[in-house]
């Protein structure tokens, strides 16, 4: 890398740590594809004693930088909130999930427990939710209270992927004697259609401490809504169900009026 692209990385890096045990690199447009690309925000990352929340939004990273970052993470115990939204521009989809594995098998090693993952606006796909499937079924998300994935193009067969993983997550946490308690799911635009909705629906009921779930824009008709309105009723603090721009019909308008 040449004296002024480092120059010019460090003053795109300065200020970002902003309190609270938060460090942003949030909206640097950095371009990360190599483990020499992120060295400044690796270096960050190890300095900062007790990290607790890392914003890499608005950036772009490749295999090989998340592969470094991910080294970075594995002593990073105390590492609650990932907020790692649109990190993932202009790759192609299948740089995705391999950069997800490496982030997630960080966390794993470091122990960490999260109480917030947003992964939205990285159009990953189904094969992206493989990505993260074994990091949402590990301990690590067993503290998960808030779980975004707006915009990713999961579809249904990642909406399936997704619910199992839940209902997994939810299984072994219990064993444990503290079950899964999550309060947020986002995943609106994601093409979930029927079938996603009615597999997320089995993992609703299953969890029941639903507080906002936010599905606008999905494709889902009667037979999903139906699904979720069942789920819903096993979730008695649910304050917000934003279901936008899906099709309820008659049918499906009832149902919601006797919730």
């Amino acid at each position: 890398m040449a004296s002024e692209d480092i120059s010019q990385l460090a003053d795109s890096l300065a200020k970002t740590r902003v309190g609270g045990g938060e460090l942003s690199f949030k909206g640097k447009t950095l371009k990360l594809n190599t483990a020499e690309d992120a060295e400044g925000v690796i270096r960050e990352i190890n300095e900062y004693e007790g990290l607790q929340a890392l914003r890499l939004e608005g950036n772009t990273v490749g295999v090989e930088a998340a592969k470094a970052i991910a080294k970075a993470l594995e002593n990073k115990s105390d590492l609650k909130r990932c907020h790692w939204s649109d990190m993932f521009t202009g790759r192609l989809r299948s740089e995705i999930p391999p950069a997800l594995i490496s982030l997630g098998e960080a966390l794993m090693t470091a122990g960490a427990q999260l109480t917030e993952l947003d992964l939205s606006d990285n159009a990953f796909g189904p094969d992206g939710v493989r990505g993260f499937e074994a990091l949402l079924k590990s301990p690590v998300c067993f503290t998960l209270q808030e779980l975004k994935l707006n915009n990713c193009g999961m579809g249904i067969g990642g909406g399936k992927i997704l619910a199992a993983a839940l209902i997994e997550a939810h299984r072994k946490s219990s064993s444990l004697g503290k079950p899964l308690a999550l309060k947020m799911f986002v995943a609106g635009r994601n093409r979930l259609e029927n079938d996603g909705a009615t597999a997320l629906a089995e993992a609703f009921q299953l969890i029941g401490t639903l507080e906002e779930v936010h599905m606008p824009q999905n494709g889902i008709n009667h037979h999903g809504i139906t699904a979720l309105a069942e789920a819903f009723k096993f979730n008695p603090l649910l304050k917000v169900m934003n279901l936008n721009d899906n099709t309820f019909t008659d049918k499906g308008g009832m149902l919601w009026l006797r919730l």
